[in-house]
């Protein structure tokens, strides 16, 4: 008998290497069993490739094909991650392609949220005659494919608070001092996090005090960088700041008011930076909401925050925070150091913010625990 639940499991963790690089479309991860053969064969696999296309279910066909031919689909299983989709877009409607093959079943992990799909990819195979299990360990499903289905029903990306902290909450001394409050494997972590996200955002504070670079420079992946995205009210960027520099190399956008100085956005575009405009919220700053509703405008589905108490205080306070990747290191810096979050204007307990534990990690001497917000 076929182990349904193995074969969704390696489609799931294929399409986790889609992550951070299939954007605008979701990750999603296929496999292709031939279950008359005895035992059950993978005769292919496939996961999104980057840019979106081509999508999983094609690329696994493709293998299948060229390994044993048209006729080693017929009667095989589709093993999907995300419901095939059924519109025609960039590229042909996976739900044909498979009915095409000759599949004899398809296994789906979640249904797709986008309205052009959303269940009628799993209604187009039926009515082909095809075999479908739906909802096959649906919560891994829609987990894999949190920031994506955030932007279908929500309008904006799914965000990570990244934070590096001392045991006792502290993100650096009271005079500033940061590097390094964790070691050099919770470090080597936080780039593969930059790898598997579609953007990774900060305030203009910490890009005036620290120049980061914001890439991932784990050996291997260089060119998994995400989108670098700095928020930016009044365009205070400097043209010398590492970000501006190297624009030409890796997407760099700043999202500042659409009543930004003009000569300035030209500074910033003449040097390859992309200039975003929104409205202006509190005390003039950018709306973080209206700015996260343009990157999803523009296809980001994930987007993982490295800035400051400031900026994370904001975007907590506003509601849009719905993970925190926490990196906590067994030291001490006191009442005096700077603390992860500024104000959030709580004063009773039962208003407190809560999260539910996802996960825990020990990395060297450092431990990664990551939440979820409750609703």
């Amino acid at each position: 008998m076929t182990n349904d639940a193995h074969y969704m499991q390696i489609a799931l963790r294929l399409a986790r290497r889609g992550l951070g690089r299939s954007w605008p479309n979701p990750a999603v991860g296929c496999v292709i069993v031939q279950t008359g053969s005895d035992p059950a064969r993978v005769i292919g696999r496939g996961w999104t490739q980057p840019g979106g296309r081509p999508h999983a279910e094609a690329v696994a066909l493709a293998q299948a094909r060229e390994r044993y031919g048209e006729d080693g689909l017929s009667g095989a299983t589709a093993y999907v991650s995300l419901e095939p989709c059924s519109h025609h877009g960039r590229t042909p409607p996976c739900a044909d392609a498979l009915i095409d093959a000759r599949i004899n079943r398809v296994v789906v992990g979640c249904t797709d949220p986008d309205a052009r799909v959303s269940g009628d990819g799993i209604a187009r195979l039926r009515s082909a005659g095809l075999k479908v299990t739906t909802n096959l360990l649906q919560g891994e499903a829609e987990q894999m494919n949190a920031g994506f289905i955030k932007r279908e029903t929500a309008g904006r990306p799914l965000v990570t608070l990244k934070i590096a902290t001392t045991a006792d909450g502290r993100i650096a001394t009271r005079n500033g001092a940061s590097q390094w409050i964790t070691g050099p494997a919770a470090r080597e972590r936080v780039h593969l996090m930059r790898a598997q996200h579609d953007a990774i955002m900060v305030g203009i504070n910490t890009v005036i005090h620290d120049d980061p670079q914001l890439t991932c420079r784990l050996d291997g992946l260089e060119d998994r960088s995400p989108v670098r995205v700095v928020l930016d009210s009044s365009l205070r960027i400097s043209a010398e700041a590492r970000l501006v520099r190297t624009a030409g190399a890796v997407p760099t956008w700043v999202v500042t008011r659409d009543d930004g100085d003009s000569a300035a956005v030209a500074r910033l575009q003449d040097a390859g930076v992309e200039v975003l405009h929104v409205a202006a919220g509190a005390a003039g700053h950018v709306d973080a909401g209206l700015a996260l509703a343009e990157l999803a405008a523009r296809g980001i589905t994930r987007v993982l925050v490295e800035g400051g108490a400031i900026l994370n205080a904001a975007l907590v306070r506003a509601g849009l925070v719905d993970r925190i990747a926490w990196f906590r290191a067994p030291s001490l810096l006191g009442g005096d150091g700077k603390p992860a979050f500024g104000d959030l204007g709580i004063e009773k307990i039962e208003d407190m913010l809560t999260f539910a534990p996802l996960s825990r990690e020990i990395i060297g001497n450092d431990t990664l625990d990551i939440y979820r917000l409750l609703p």
